[in-house]
Order: C-alpha cells, then sequence, then structure tokens
C-alpha cells in the first residue's frame, strides 16, 4: 500500500477535526484547558508534590502559625504561601483541598448523569404514566435552589447516619447530595432528545427485528443523545465545585480530616480581617480560578457542537 492511500492515524485524524481546530483557534479555550488541566494534575499528584503534609498532625509547629508568603518579610520559602493559624502550609493545603473539591465534582456529576440518563431515556421512550411521574418529579424538584436541596439531603443524611460513621462518610454524603440535586437538567434533555430519535426509521427497524426497548434506548438512542449531555456536564462541573465550597463553608461539607477549598476558605475567613489574609485569599483566588476555566471549556464546548454557529 503507498503512502499516499495508507490510512492515518487517529490521532492525526483528531487534530483535522473541526472540533480540534475550532478548540485550537480558540486562544481562552486553549488557556483554560491548560489551566484546568494544571490544576487536575497538581490535585492528583498532591500526595508528591505538596511541600508539606497538611493532615499529618505530628508535623505541625505553632511557632509556625500565621507565616505570611515568602515574599513578605518574616516569610519563608519552606512556606511560600504562608502558614493558617495551626502552622499549616497554605499551598500544601490547597493541593490536598483541590484533589478533595475536584473528587466531590466529579463524582457528583456522574452520579447526577447516571440519574437523569437513566430517567430521561424511560421518559422519553415509554411515555405514558412513567414519563408524566418522573417529570412531575422534576418540574416539582425544580421549583427550590438546588443548593437548598443539596443542603437538605446533607442534613438528613448526616442525622440518619450513626455518629460514629459520619466522617467516614461524609464525602459520600456531599457527592450524593449534590448529585440528587443535579440530576433534573440531565433528565429533561436526554427526555426531549429520545422523544425525537425514537421517532426515527433506524429505531423503527430495530423494533421490527424484535430489539427489546431497553437495548434500543442504551445501544442505539443514547450515543446520538450524549452531545449536548457532555456539555452540560462540563458546565455543571464548576456548578458541583462551588456548591460543595458553598457547602463546606456552611459547615455541611467535607469534615476537618478531608479539607476542600471550601472548608480552607471557611476556616481563612476568620483571619481575613487580623491581618493574615492570605490563609483565605490564596484559596479563594484557586477556587476562583478553576470555576472560571471550567466555565470557559464549557461555553467553548456548547458552541462548537451548535450546529447553528458553523
Amino acid at each position: 500500500m503507498s503512502a499516499a492511500t495508507h490510512p492515518r492515524g487517529w490521532w492525526a485524524r483528531t487534530l483535522d477535526s473541526d472540533l480540534a481546530l475550532n478548540f485550537l483557534g480558540s486562544p481562552g479555550a486553549v488557556v483554560a484547558a491548560v489551566v484546568t488541566a494544571l490544576l487536575v494534575a497538581s490535585a492528583a499528584t498532591a500526595a508528591w508534590i505538596s511541600p508539606h503534609h497538611p493532615l499529618d498532625l505530628a508535623s505541625l509547629d505553632l511557632l509556625n502559625a500565621e507565616l505570611p508568603p515568602a515574599w513578605l518579610p518574616g516569610g519563608s520559602w519552606s512556606f511560600a504561601l504562608g502558614t493558617d493559624n495551626q502552622g499549616r502550609d497554605v499551598l500544601s493545603a490547597i493541593l490536598y483541598g483541590l484533589r478533595t473539591s475536584l473528587l466531590v465534582g466529579f463524582a457528583s456529576i456522574a452520579f447526577a448523569m447516571l440519574i437523569g440518563v437513566s430517567l430521561g431515556l424511560a421518559a422519553g421512550f415509554m411515555r405514558g404514566w412513567i414519563d408524566s411521574v418522573i417529570m412531575r418529579i422534576a418540574d416539582i424538584q425544580l421549583t427550590f435552589p438546588a443548593i437548598l436541596i443539596a443542603l437538605l439531603i446533607s442534613g438528613v443524611a448526616r442525622t440518619a447516619l450513626p455518629q460514629s460513621r459520619s466522617g467516614m462518610l461524609a464525602l459520600a454524603v456531599l457527592i450524593l447530595s449534590i448529585g440528587l440535586a443535579n440530576w433534573v437538567q440531565y433528565a429533561r434533555i436526554i427526555r426531549a432528545l429520545t422523544m425525537v430519535e425514537s421517532e426515527k426509521d433506524y429505531v423503527l427497524a430495530a423494533r421490527t427485528i424484535g430489539q427489546t426497548p431497553v437495548f434500543i434506548a442504551v445501544r442505539h438512542i443514547l450515543p446520538n443523545a450524549l452531545g449536548p449531555v457532555t456539555v452540560v456536564a462540563t458546565i455543571n462541573l464548576a456548578l458541583a465545585i462551588l456548591t460543595e465550597a458553598t457547602l463546606s463553608f456552611l459547615g455541611a461539607g467535607t469534615p476537618p480530616t478531608e479539607p476542600s477549598l471550601g472548608s480552607l476558605v471557611r476556616a481563612g475567613n476568620e483571619f481575613m480581617f487580623a491581618g493574615s489574609w492570605w490563609i483565605v485569599v490564596f484559596p479563594s483566588l484557586t477556587l476562583v480560578i478553576l470555576i472560571l476555566a471550567v466555565n470557559v471549556l464549557g461555553d467553548w464546548l456548547r458552541d462548537a457542537l451548535n450546529p447553528r454557529l458553523r
């Protein structure tokens, strides 16, 4: 086979795709992707790249409490971004907190997608009373802000759990509450797309040859409906991270043994006007940069996959 007719590799085909060309032609999306990748990589490797271990109480020294950042008088490059009131390195705490926030964000979005996509497929494909029940539940939930629903579910779950295990299951409760508060969007989108796809010829042909409704919905309809869901998931990732930060700031989020960006902001907020501004400013900046980068990526992906804007 000649070089001219030799099939191109998947990487070359990816770089020549419309989506890749659109991405490379959007400087904002490229910067946002790089920032997001750096933050995710920093969180994933926190145990190796952090200068100190903020969760090791034996390594804390109160003599190092509230040290300013290294470039200010009294600072030390051993604690580049300063320390908090317990002598904990702020940079290391941010890396570990970023890991927790991203874990909760990704896991809660995956859980919300699992529930929303499943219920949306059932409602759009089965129709009838199943559709009515699922959509009325969704309509009722939409009348309440997502943060209040997450706060309610988190509070009920913490009350129902044994006190001895509430700390161990705090992350699971947080993921569950945020996921249950955000499934409605996925269900409504999948339902609408399923109703459109189920009337097309390939679905009618699948029914004619005797394929089961579940197989048709999962094998044929779902792959054609995942594009818009991916866009919503990207945008909602920032919302899930912000919800986790809000719950942690209110004291209903991660336990003290698992710091997140929200809990770091809550802890540092008490020292904002006492002169130790770095305890709250740097975790807050990290949270803002992360949410902004993910939102920019989500906006680009929404526009790139919109056929009306091509």
